[in-house]
């Protein structure tokens, strides 16, 4: 989990006026990248994965914003990113505020298939080497994108697919046994994480660096809080 007290690298203001921190872990994540693909290219995959993360969060952060919740910062750090508010929503709020991640990588994918396939299309009939290559960067910006919609739906803690199947089960059930059926399922697939990313590693050559908590389902499977 991210370290609330570290300091960040670099801080800006991004749309809406949002502040974003770099956080120094962000760094770890870029050096990952690069010591996979030393190159340009590794570079220019963790480019476009920082940002496809960030508009990630961007679109968390529109969620709230068009709903009245004021956003206090979006930070970008060594698992990803998180936007945090400065007050908590409701529930109906807090379905648009987390769904609005995962769509936004959607309509990413969406977009930049199109773009892509366009510019890789004729150029590569042609031999234009160079913008053959920037299609196929736009079409790896859009496969990212899809992954990470893919990954953000998963039903485990704290990623969007977890907090979006305890709200949704609050919505036709009572709090506690939505808590108690959201940490079951959690826990089934974060006891499966691990062997699974091994066979990833094994089979492609790579696997996420995230790995939810066995612990934390487990709470939730006996009915303890789990705040978001």
């Amino acid at each position: 989990m991210f370290n609330r007290t570290e300091t960040p690298l670099l801080t800006f203001r991004g749309p809406w006026g949002v502040p974003i921190e770099i956080a120094p872990s962000f760094l770890l994540l870029a050096l990952v990248f690069v010591g996979f693909a030393p190159s340009q290219h590794g570079l220019i995959f963790f480019g476009i994965v920082a940002v496809s993360i960030l508009l990630h969060e961007l679109g968390h952060a529109w969620g709230a914003l068009v709903q009245g919740q004021p956003v206090r910062r979006i930070v970008l750090w060594g698992g990803g990113g998180f936007c945090e508010r400065h007050r908590a929503a409701t529930p109906r709020e807090t379905e648009l505020i987390v769904a609005m991640g995962p769509l936004t990588n959607l309509a990413l994918w969406a977009v930049g298939s199109l773009i892509g396939g366009a510019i890789v299309d004729p150029y590569y009939a042609t031999g234009a080497e160079a913008a053959w290559y920037i299609g196929w960067y736009v079409e790896l910006f859009a496969t990212t994108n899809l992954v990470l919609f893919a990954l953000n739906l998963l039903p485990v803690q704290p990623l969007d697919g977890g907090k979006l199947l305890h709200l949704g089960l609050g919505r036709v059930i009572d709090a506690g046994r939505a808590t108690r059926i959201t940490g079951a399922v959690g826990l089934v697939l974060a006891v499966l994480w691990v062997p699974a990313m091994i066979g990833a590693w094994l089979t492609w050559g790579y696997a996420l660096l995230f790995i939810p908590s066995i612990a934390a389902h487990y709470a939730m499977m006996r009915d303890r809080a789990w705040s978001y």
